[in-house]
């Protein structure tokens, strides 16, 4: 007997916490424990599976793109890097092979991988790993079609959101999807205990301490080059109209320096490359870029306005194939919008510091939308979301 192998491929800042927590419940699974032999585990992500222990070819994390553009500028990069986990996957023959988020590579990556297996059916060559993607790709807000070719390379679909199941079922009910729950759910579970027992009053803007303002542009490059120089002109309007304190969070010192380099100097701003959770617990407002960031306010019942830019060219073309009403997640579980969303041109810094100081100083409004993200957040299970995922894992070997 020999030690199981377990093939990950993430490629940003969500996924590498994703993939890392998955590892952490894998090991400690009763059915890994009791092998004689413990697993391995490699391939690509970022420094939260290479602190679980995650052997990494290369940190993939560092090179994540923003928007069509940015994909066809750095093609050959990406390709570079395809070539050599397929080769790395190929020399080591994993039992399984986790695909975390990242849809434009994972699909791909497991469309060659089934491929190469489908060339070779013989008794020399019969290595058949198991192919998990963890996190549905988002196919049911555009391109719908490509549930089809997920169905054809994918063994195991391990979905977040509880409406994925049905809409999967709906069209490729040979798939087999499970709906494991959030991670989110266990993530902040101890920042959310410490958190605000109860609304703060805000209707009296000379009070103390200042309401604090969280500025989340992003985890790529691109997001904080689109977002970052709104959130600032925005943040000077909201200054116009009442005393805050603002507070940057950018995911790593790279992201900082970027932001240093790139926007004006802002009196008492606050940055920091950690801590969200736990600044999450104290906000009393967000303004933030539209992805994984928008829950985690959600479940911290932190009023946020949302918004989201990108290059022209993805924006035509994605106003075309989107076939989603909202693009924060927290209104697509609500089927209503909870958090006012503003996309390209009309993400400007007056429409978002309106919408920020309404907020600041409506008291009804901010009370009905945490009863609205309340139940949005309720809808996404129990805590326990990645050992229910490394069970689902198991159970397919």
């Amino acid at each position: 007997m020999t030690a199981q192998r377990f093939m990950f491929v993430a490629g940003e800042a969500s996924g590498d916490a994703l993939a890392a927590e998955l590892v952490k419940a894998l090991r400690n699974a009763p059915a890994i424990l009791a092998r004689p032999f413990p697993p391995e585990f490699f391939g690509t992500g970022g420094p939260r599976m290479a602190a679980v222990g995650v052997e990494l070819l290369f940190d993939l994390t560092r090179h994540a793109v923003f928007g069509l553009s940015d994909v066809l500028r750095h093609y050959f990069k990406f390709k570079g890097f395809f070539e050599r986990l397929f080769q790395l996957a190929v020399e080591r023959e994993p039992e399984v092979i986790v695909l975390v988020d990242y849809a434009g590579f994972n699909r791909r990556f497991a469309k060659a991988i089934k491929r190469y297996v489908r060339a070779r059916p013989d008794s020399f060559h019969n290595w058949n790993p198991k192919i998990v993607y963890y996190v549905s790709p988002q196919v049911w807000a555009s391109r719908g079609s490509r549930a089809y070719q997920i169905a054809r390379d994918v063994d195991l679909l391990l979905s977040i959101f509880p409406f994925e199941k049905e809409w999967y079922a709906a069209r490729v009910p040979r798939l087999h999807v499970e709906f494991v729950g959030h991670p989110l759910i266990d993530r902040h579970v101890e920042a959310k205990r410490e958190s605000r027992s109860a609304e703060v009053p805000l209707s009296n803007p000379g009070s103390s301490p200042l309401p604090l303002l969280l500025l989340l542009p992003g985890s790529r490059k691109r997001e904080v080059e689109a977002h970052l120089p709104v959130m600032i002109e925005a943040l000077e309007k909201i200054r116009a109209g009442r005393r805050v304190q603002p507070r940057l969070i950018l995911p790593n010192a790279e992201l900082v320096e970027l932001a240093m380099n790139r926007m004006k100097p802002v009196a008492d701003l606050q940055v920091q490359t950690s801590g969200l959770a736990e600044s999450l617990s104290q906000a009393d407002l967000a303004i933030a870029s539209s992805g994984t960031v928008t829950l985690e306010c959600a479940y911290f019942g932190v009023p946020t306005v949302v918004l989201y830019k990108t290059s022209w060219l993805t924006f035509l073309i994605a106003r075309q194939i989107i076939q989603v009403k909202y693009i924060a997640m927290p209104n697509l579980l609500a089927g209503q919008e909870i958090y006012p969303e503003f996309i390209q041109s009309q993400a400007n810094p007056d429409r978002i510091a309106g919408e920020a100081l309404d907020l600041l100083n409506n008291t009804s409004r901010r009370r009905v939308m945490k009863t609205e993200l309340a139940k949005a957040i309720a809808s996404l299970g129990e805590a326990g979301a990645s050992q229910r995922a490394a069970q689902a894992i198991l159970n397919i070997l």
